[in-house]
């Protein structure tokens, strides 16, 4: 096959835009699972320009600040390093939030717990909404996004989370009907009742083998693990729940695929009712809600 002036102009130019991202990709293709992707979303982010811009515009040169950028990057997310935290940007529910290593790097799993309080919650209707260990904000931010006339009161025993999500809730123009506070749980927080009470918490076993691979290696440790096999601060918010709870409101929590049954055993242990699980995007037993009464 003969080839084009321009393939044989590619092929010599090194630092073109597609040989860059197939050398990125060969160094990647040892440790990351996608490989490819992370090569195109390193370079986007160093050239500050879309995946489509790279598909356009393969013969085009970055200039040698980009390059170097691009290669240091490439050599962290060889060591395995997030690209979330290599980029500090990561989408939900199709918005975009900063994130550091202070904070859990956001998940589609968890937009389960979106899509359920949404469909809890009269959006016409002034409500109250508790978001328990709020991290960079996802939860609570969105919510408070989707749902204007709702109040919405996140915390975090965190500093440098509340910082996060103090950030990309104005960056969003969140602030409004958001209040976020440092709590330990629900130590913090004024006698109150909640119309919703929502968490994401810590749920991982203290020796779970999962906690040495991939991204969990470098997400903070206090956000990821609980003791009790992963339930103890389940066990500690559906215990506390109750007494912020307005009556019929629901408290919806998130956990591992393999603690469905726990979960919901402690729920009715302590009294609620309706006791049901959702599953996510990937079928995976995800959230487990019930009401008080």
């Amino acid at each position: 096959m003969v080839q084009s002036s321009a393939e044989a102009e590619l092929e010599t130019n090194a630092d073109a835009i597609a040989n860059q991202l197939a050398w990125a990709a060969r160094e990647l293709a040892r440790n990351s699972p996608t490989p490819e992707l992370d090569a195109e979303v390193l370079l986007c982010h160093c050239l500050g320009q879309s995946r489509s811009y790279l598909r356009a515009w393969p013969e085009r040169k970055p200039d040698r600040k980009q390059l170097a950028q691009y290669h240091a990057l490439i050599e962290r997310r060889g060591r395995g390093e997030p690209v979330a935290y290599l980029t500090g940007l990561r989408e939900f529910w199709s918005r975009e939030f900063q994130v550091t290593p202070s904070v859990l790097i956001p998940r589609p799993d968890s937009e389960l717990l979106i899509e359920l309080s949404l469909s809890l919650l009269d959006p016409e209707q002034t409500t109250h909404i508790l978001d328990l260990g709020a991290g960079s904000g996802i939860l609570a931010i969105t919510l408070a996004l989707e749902l204007p006339q709702a109040k919405v009161l996140a915390v975090d025993l965190n500093p440098a989370a509340l910082d996060i999500a103090r950030a990309n809730a104005e960056r969003l123009a969140a602030a409004g009907n958001l209040s976020l506070l440092a709590s330990d749980w629900f130590n913090q927080i004024p006698a109150r009742k909640f119309d919703l009470i929502l968490s994401n918490p810590p749920y991982i076993a203290e020796n779970d083998p999962h906690l040495q691979q991939g991204d969990l290696r470098f997400e903070p440790r206090p956000a990821l693990v609980s003791a009790e096999n992963g339930l103890a601060d389940i066990r500690n918010i559906i215990t506390q729940a109750k007494d912020f709870l307005a009556p019929g409101a629901p408290l919806l929590i998130e956990h591992g695929y393999n603690q469905a049954a726990a979960v919901a055993q402690l729920f009715a242990a302590h009294g609620y009712q309706h006791i049901q699980t959702r599953r996510d995007l990937s079928g995976q037993a995800r959230v487990t809600l019930g009401t008080w009464n």
